[in-house]
């Protein structure tokens, strides 16, 4: 009697939908995917580059609460961010995923070719009980569960602050934005539970608010051009009376994360939903460089989040994957000789003076090539950056280093 297997194109937990957080943010809109590619396989990589399974591939493994389809999938494989392939996926389906709850079974079969897939046992899974006849494929069925339940893609609580707080803004779009312009009592410094006035607030913006300050320039790390600026969150402010053309409005501080001042500037709160799209790696090569990583840190590991010199203009999308290089360090080629045979010739000291050339032809200086380090998860996109989760990295990343398509 052979078991009823189904194959799943599941999961990625987390939503997608980003909210605008305000029109000064820039933040890029996703493509929809068009009505005649839903039948489009992702880029076929198993005729050059063949899915390799991890050395302890388990052949079966039960979900469970906390688990992410990211750590899932890295048990099976040894490039996690390649799961669309082995789930049989279609890009329609990496866009538009189903889902994958805990309890469910993965199982890890082969199909004619030989190459490695992942079905979900009946049994526990939201096909119901796994029932006798032959192995077959069927469609996904409804399943009635909280949305809540089923597993993310990654670390929620990693990008969570990242999501609907900080931002980048282009030069000067914080200048228009309401602003503090008066504070109860005169204090100097505003905190949770105070009071402060502002100027430029209007009814139909509604009563929750952000307070931000101008931050310090995105640079690209090659070409110093300003790719935007950093805006700063202070924290959470609520209206308690609106204004008219010739008053103020009342605002309270309801969460202070810094220290509000006047001057300070507002924008309206957004409800921003987490990343939905399947992580990926981007259908085009792409090559970036890390521009700047945030939390005030000059090099970052494992869940650190760190801003990219790419974005939409570059055809960068949530859930795209990229791997990141350590940048190669410029070293000397020059020795000291102080070999018996150059005893008193001068040679182990002259090699060292300035303009002094290497004695075997060498450059003076050469630089050590890059080395792939990790893999990053893009979950916010802007213009011209993007927001991105550190997954795996052998050593810290720095600013420079550099990004593509993996």
């Amino acid at each position: 009697m052979k078991t009823k297997t189904l194959c799943v194109m599941v999961a990625v937990g987390l939503g997608l939908g980003l909210s605008s957080l305000a029109a000064q943010t820039a933040l890029a809109a996703d493509k929809p995917a068009k009505a005649d590619k839903s039948a489009e396989k992702l880029p076929a990589k198993a005729v050059d580059n063949p899915l390799k399974l991890a050395d302890d591939a388990p052949t079966s493994y039960t979900v469970v609460k906390g688990d992410t389809l990211w750590g899932i999938s890295a048990k099976f494989l040894n490039e996690p961010f390649r799961w669309p392939e082995i789930w049989n996926m279609n890009r329609d389906q990496v866009k538009d995923p189903h889902w994958i709850y805990p309890g469910d079974v993965i199982q890890l079969a082969f199909d004619s070719n030989g190459k490695p897939m992942l079905l979900i046992n009946g049994k526990g899974a939201s096909t119901g009980a796994a029932t006798s006849g032959p192995t077959e494929r069927i469609g996904p069925r409804l399943r009635t569960e909280a949305l809540e339940t089923a597993i993310s893609s990654i670390p929620a609580s990693a990008i969570v602050p990242f999501l609907s707080s900080p931002m980048i803004v282009a030069e000067g779009a914080l200048a228009t934005a309401p602003k503090i312009v008066g504070t109860e009592e005169g204090r100097v410094i505003v905190a949770t539970g105070d009071k402060a006035y502002v100027a430029g607030i209007t009814q139909a913006q509604g009563l929750r608010w952000q307070l931000y300050r101008p931050g310090k320039p995105i640079r690209h790390p090659k070409t110093n051009e300003v790719l935007g600026h950093e805006a700063i969150f202070l924290g959470d402010a609520r209206v308690t009376q609106f204004g008219d053309a010739n008053t103020t409005s009342t605002i309270e501080v309801v969460k202070a994360a810094r220290e509000v001042n006047r001057g300070d500037r507002l924008t309206p709160t957004s409800d921003a939903s987490l990343p939905r799209y399947s992580p990926r790696a981007p259908d085009k090569q792409l090559s970036g460089q890390v521009a700047s990583i945030l939390n005030g840190v000059s090099a970052s590991g494992q869940h650190a989040v760190v801003v990219l010199t790419l974005g939409a203009r570059d055809g960068l999308e949530v859930g795209h994957v990229l791997a990141s290089s350590l940048k190669g360090e410029t070293i000397s080629t020059r020795t000291l000789n102080t070999s018996a045979a150059d005893a008193g010739k001068g040679s182990g000291w002259r090699g060292w003076l300035p303009g002094s050339g290497s004695a075997d032809g060498l450059p003076r200086e050469m630089r050590t090539p890059d080395e792939r380090n990790g893999l990053l998860f893009v979950f916010r996109v802007f213009d011209r950056v993007s927001y991105a989760l550190v997954m795996s990295s052998a050593r810290p990343l720095g600013v420079g280093d550099s990004v593509a398509t993996p």
